[in-house]
């Protein structure tokens, strides 16, 4: 499967894995050197290789195996939103159709239909919401809950689904290295953008953010995270994506920055709800919504700057 694989992407998983490599023996060297500070890099390398071999899999296995792992990957997520919500008895049949319409949405996938994709959730599934709250026959929170359903279906349905919905993107209008390289390039940029601002922020933090919604960000992160993942996106289009050069400098500058919003608004989130991490589920990073924060904001954006710049079929 491996010698099938375009030129870019083989290259991309061999540099990945080197990426991989380093980052254990750091683990492994940097707790040493300096006790305390990076004694959490052990069980976050570890999930790394799980994380890593799993996506990596599935994209080398086809668009439908990508397409499950995603549909299973939004189900963790959205119960973990479920779960930490505050929701009534009353919302038990709202909760099970949020699940139902998580099956639609990725049917929607499944079947190559964006225009059904499009507007399941953001339309019929808003309408449909509302319409259950109501025949539920209370009115106290009635607002609050409907903003928690819709939101929690947006975030972790909607906006992961752009994510295997490139997959489906025709293999002759991204000829550098095919739709999983598409897919790779977003992952790899997103997740990258997190280590960066993590490791900045480590060697050179001073000036925090917010410290009332997220603690640990500083702009001596932020910065560094911004302009080193930036970098490595225009090196790297030109290989990936069918963007020329100036739109790949735009996306390439707007991504990280759509990341760290995803990042932040969720850590709002979860301080509105007194947690630090939205689950044990990922040793080293917390819960599904926690890794995946900053993916749910960079997905749609990723996705339609390329239908907007280069892609027929969208």
């Amino acid at each position: 499967m491996l010698s099938t694989l375009p030129l870019p992407l083989t290259v991309g998983f061999a540099g990945l894995l080197v990426l991989l490599v380093l980052g254990s023996v750091a683990a492994i060297v940097l707790p040493r050197i300096k006790p305390g500070k990076w004694d959490d890099l052990v069980p976050r390398m570890r999930s790394w290789w799980v994380i890593c071999l799993l996506v990596g899999g599935a994209l080398i296995l086809g668009w439908q195996v990508f397409t499950i792992l995603f549909a299973f990957i939004s189900f963790i997520a959205l119960k973990e939103f479920m779960t930490l919500a505050p929701t009534r008895r009353e919302d038990r049949l709202v909760v099970l159709f949020a699940y139902i319409a998580l099956v639609a949405s990725y049917f929607a996938v499944w079947i190559n239909n964006y225009a059904y994709f499009l507007v399941t959730i953001p339309v019929y599934v808003f309408l449909l919401t509302a319409l259950l709250l109501t025949l539920s026959g209370r009115t106290e929170g009635f607002l609050a809950t409907a903003g928690i359903m819709q939101w929690a279906m947006v975030v972790c349905v909607f906006n992961l689904g752009h994510v295997a919905f490139l997959m489906r993107v025709p293999a002759e209008e991204v000829p550098q290295a095919g739709p999983a390289g598409l897919v790779f390039l977003l992952i790899l940029i997103t997740q990258l953008n997190d280590v960066t601002q993590y490791v900045w922020g480590k060697l050179l933090g001073r000036h925090k953010i917010s410290p009332r919604i997220s603690p640990n960000k500083t702009w001596e992160g932020a910065i560094g995270g911004f302009l080193t993942t930036a970098l490595v996106f225009v090196c790297l289009a030109p290989y990936f994506t069918p963007l020329t050069l100036w739109p790949s400098i735009w996306v390439g500058l707007t991504l990280p920055v759509f990341g760290f919003f995803g990042d932040i608004t969720m850590s709002a989130i979860k301080r509105d709800l007194g947690v630090k991490d939205t689950s044990r589920l990922i040793p080293g990073h917390g819960g599904a919504l926690d890794r995946l924060d900053s993916l749910m904001f960079t997905a749609p954006w990723y996705f339609h700057m390329l239908a907007y710049f280069a892609l027929e079929r969208f």
